[in-house]
Order: structure tokens, then C-alpha cells, then sequence
């Protein structure tokens, strides 16, 4: 999967996003220290690859992990940082909420974390829907990016 770039200074507004989540009683925030065992027992639970990387988010000051809550029940996580600096990825929402807008809520929340760190651009790791990140935040492929810096992972 090739990896994908995207503007951080063209990045659509992040309020309606969260205004929109809000309004459906949705909470898009960053990860707390004591919500780590938590959040990382419900990726383990719907997205198992991932869990080293977003364990290592917590690392970071502040958190680079977002979560999406409704009801104190988790929805979804966006972070970066993780595989890589300036790396956006992993994310995921329980496929039962999908389609709410709540994983463009968390993907600009992120993007936006990152903006405010200094980077003008963000690179989104192994994309699995490129269509959704061109769509949302107009990310373009980067050419040759595959299998770019996962190559000599263990399996």
C-alpha cells in the first residue's frame, strides 16, 4: 500500500467536522494517560495490527492519539506520530459507526495536532482507502511509496 501526502495549510476547517460529531452526542478529544489500557484493549479487539503503534502514542506529550467517544463508549482513534514522525495513521472506527462522519472528525483532529506542531505537510502511512483521503483532505499519492519504510517489518 503507497503511502500519501497531504497540505496541512490547505486542510478543510475542522470545526464542522467536530460540530457535526457534537451533534450527534459524539466527543472527538485526545486520548488521557489512564484511558490507555482501555483504548488499547478496544483496538486490540477490532484492529489487532495495530495496537504496538498506538500504545507508543501515549508516549508522546501531549498524546498523539484522538479518540471518538459517545457516551463514554469508544468509537474510533485517529493518531500520528506513531510509525513515524510526521506520519499520520493508524486509525479506525468500529464498523458500526462508519459512515457518520465521526472518522473525518478524527482524521482532521490529527491533522490538525500536526499542523500545530510546525508541519506544513503530512504523510498519511500504507493507505487502505486512498479515495477517503483524497476526498476529505485532498491527499495525493506519493509515487514509489511501496512498500516505502514498512519493507523490512517482521511478520
Amino acid at each position: 500500500m503507497a503511502d500519501m501526502l497531504v497540505k496541512l495549510y490547505e486542510l478543510p476547517p475542522l470545526e464542522p467536522a467536530l460540530a457535526s460529531c457534537r451533534g450527534a452526542g459524539v466527543d472527538i478529544r485526545r486520548g488521557r494517560a489512564p484511558e490507555k489500557p482501555i483504548l488499547l484493549e478496544w483496538v486490540r479487539t477490532h484492529f489487532e495490527f495495530w495496537v504496538s503503534e498506538v500504545e507508543v502514542c501515549f508516549s508522546r506529550s501531549p498524546v498523539s492519539c484522538h479518540i471518538a467517544l459517545h457516551e463514554r463508549k469508544l468509537l474510533g482513534f485517529a493518531c500520528y506520530d506513531a510509525f513515524a514522525p510526521n506520519f499520520f495513521g493508524p486509525t479506525g472506527v468500529a464498523e458500526s459507526d462508519r459512515h457518520k462522519g465521526v472518522g473525518t472528525a478524527l482524521l482532521l483532529a490529527a491533522l490538525y495536532s500536526q499542523r500545530a506542531q510546525g508541519y506544513a505537510y503530512a504523510i498519511i502511512g500504507g493507505v487502505g482507502p486512498a479515495a477517503f483521503y483524497e476526498k476529505r483532505v485532498g491527499a495525493t499519492l506519493i509515487p514509489d511509496s511501496d512498500p516505502g519504510p514498512y519493507a523490512d517489518l517482521l511478520t
